[in-house]
């Protein structure tokens, strides 16, 4: 078996793998689905190790590349994400060869750290290759008063609606990345780039998108059973627009028909909440290059400012 770094010439092969490993029922896979995520990202291309055997490609890894930043500092880090062995070879150890590989090439590179928020059944196998389990990331839920009780199963669409200059877009992210610098916490430095890119032209998931001089928000509803929930992504405002991000979010919900609304309380602060606690997935982290302060800060939620589309899987 030849464990290598993939090159441009193996995505129509790994995107092979990843069909006839995990299906396409619940996740579109294609060459442009793959490039949006790993090659077109604004944080650089993605780290992808490949496992071969007898030239054929048996088993990939993809760690995204992803940045967080605490007070002017930037640590370059990676986001583990897509995997797949090919059905024939599974209980090689594949997964672990490729994972191991690429822990090893991120910390010869100089890169801080790798996060997940693996599930219940992938998490132990983490824990074992050196991941530290941080903790639940907490969620804000709020009831929407004004669409609770309207049970609404219309077809629905969403629309990205900009209405002001990408350079205004650019100036709110300057000002919101100043301001969370000041807490002295870690957060994902936004750029008008960055939301562009995750969330108005996302294949994986459609966003309603609204973008004004002083505020930018992405959300989009998630179906549990009979009730909707208006997950807010991202929201960035400046402080005197905090009133009209409330309109709006009352706005969206009745739009959508929801009868819960999430988002993430480290960034946003809406009041009236049914529930704020740790009851996200499970984040965890593996040190490559971090001092020792800054792992043992690390591994505390409370070190974390992020929003929830920080850390949802796309």
């Amino acid at each position: 078996m030849i464990v290598r770094e993939a090159e441009i010439e193996d995505i129509p092969a790994i995107v092979n793998v990843l069909k006839l490993s995990l299906g396409e029922q619940d996740l579109p896979l294609s060459k442009d689905i793959w490039n949006f995520k790993h090659v077109e990202n604004p944080f650089g291309k993605s780290m992808v190790f490949i496992a071969e055997e007898n030239n054929q490609i048996i088993g990939v890894r993809a760690f995204m590349r992803w940045r967080w930043q605490l007070d002017d500092k930037e640590l370059e880090s990676f986001r583990a994400v897509d995997t797949a062995t090919h059905p024939e070879h599974q209980g090689k150890g594949i997964f672990k060869k490729l994972t191991m590989k690429a822990v090893e090439e991120a910390k010869l590179n100089g890169d801080y750290f790798i996060f997940n928020t693996p599930n219940d059944q992938s998490r132990p196998g983490y824990l074992k290759m050196g991941w530290e389990a941080v903790n639940k990331l907490k969620v804000a839920l709020k009831p929407a008063y004004n669409s609770f009780w309207k049970i609404n199963n219309k077809n629905f669409s969403y629309a990205v609606s900009i209405n002001c200059k990408r350079s205004s877009i650019q100036n709110l992210c300057t000002s919101w990345n100043k301001k969370l610098q000041l807490n002295q916490t870690l957060f994902t430095p936004k750029s008008e780039l960055f939301l562009k890119w995750r969330y108005e032209e996302n294949p994986l998931q459609k966003y309603e998108v609204i973008a004004s001089t002083d505020y930018y928000i992405a959300v989009y509803i998630k179906k549990r059973k009979n009730l909707k929930e208006l997950r807010i992504s991202e929201c960035l405002y400046t402080d005197t627009s905090r009133s009209k991000i409330s309109k709006l979010i009352s706005s969206l919900s009745k739009k959508f028909g929801a009868q819960i609304i999430s988002y993430s309380p480290e960034l946003l602060s809406l009041g009236g909440n049914l529930l704020n606690a740790n009851i996200g997935p499970i984040l965890t982290i593996k040190n490559l290059n971090l001092s020792t302060q800054e792992n043992s800060d690390f591994n505390k939620i409370e070190c974390w400012s992020y929003s929830l589309g920080d850390l949802e899987l796309f």
